[in-house]
């Protein structure tokens, strides 16, 4: 870093003309900041400054330098302040992508009260329904609500069990269901982040039926699903905090109660750190024992 400290230093004396007022800002002797500007002049092969007894001011090829090298110091010393503010716990920058309802619900909330706890945090949200690439996509972590991870690349935390249910509107012909084996591959509105079908495993406990979904409807969108289930197109499977608003006004009912899906993880993921950054397992820790309490739970 000395050559970007000597261009500090020239850039300083550009803007100030005082090597004196340089010396005093930089810490250093007003012989040191001679020193240094002689030293790049030297190595330049040019005159950057004209010094006289009263002051210092740049010369054209001084001027030229000054305003050339300005955006890439500048750009030096932003790269250098983030590395040093990733390796501290209380400030820096997140990215993080999160699901569109959770980061519409859940996420501000906690936003809120962990920058009240740490006010030089700042934040970069995506919201997404589908997976993302983390690595790539140059994200620190991101926030998901699926099946039990088997990515062996980057680095997960289960925060939650997420149940689901099985809804349908209460006026239509799924309410009196007593048995899977009475829905058709039409009537089930499936979930897909690419928007296609799926199959649902549904369990009593003493045995197990798998269901085609989404050959008449499939979204990525927990939110049209629970609304077109609610309008009588068909059966939803969705987590409580997406039909909760729903069950509460009675426009959707449990339907099939004794069998259950498989549960889902809130769970948090991360680049393949050797050791997670500071600022993000601060964060991680806060978001853990902070997102219980707004999570809808349907058991």
């Amino acid at each position: 870093m000395n050559d970007y400290k000597v261009l500090k230093t020239f850039l300083l004396a550009a803007e100030k003309r005082n090597f004196a007022q340089v010396a005093r800002e930089l810490d250093m002797t007003p012989a040191a900041v001679t020193r240094a500007i002689a030293a790049l002049e030297n190595d330049l092969g040019v005159q950057l400054f004209v010094r006289t007894t009263r002051q210092v001011s740049l010369t054209t090829d001084g001027a030229v330098f000054a305003a050339q090298i300005q955006p890439a110091v500048t750009a030096l010393e932003n790269a250098r302040r983030d590395v040093i503010n990733a390796h501290k716990a209380d400030q820096g920058r997140l990215r993080i992508s999160a699901p569109t309802w959770l980061g519409k619900t859940v996420l501000p909330p906690i936003l809120s009260g962990f920058r009240e706890l740490y006010p030089k945090m700042c934040f970069e949200i995506s919201l997404s329904d589908g997976l993302v690439n983390i690595v790539d996509d140059d994200y620190d972590l991101a926030i998901r609500i699926s099946s039990a991870p088997s990515d062996k690349f980057t680095i997960w935390r289960k925060i939650a069990v997420v149940r689901r249910i099985l809804v349908a509107a209460p006026g239509s012909r799924f309410a009196g269901m007593e048995h899977p084996s009475e829905l058709t591959p039409d009537d089930c509105l499936a979930y897909s982040g690419e928007s296609r079908r799926e199959n649902w495993i549904l369990s009593d406990g003493g045995g197990s039926v798998t269901v085609s979904a989404g050959r008449a409807f499939s979204a990525n969108s927990g939110e049209v699903l629970s609304d077109m289930a609610a309008d009588g197109l068909g059966v939803a499977m969705l987590p409580g905090f997406h039909v909760a608003e729903h069950l509460q006004t009675g426009k959707l009912i449990r339907v099939l109660k004794e069998w259950s899906p498989p549960d889902l993880w809130l769970t948090l993921y991360y680049p393949p750190y050797q050791a997670l950054p500071p600022r993000i397992a601060s964060f991680s820790k806060f978001f853990e024992e902070q997102v219980p309490a707004y999570m809808v739970t349907l058991d």
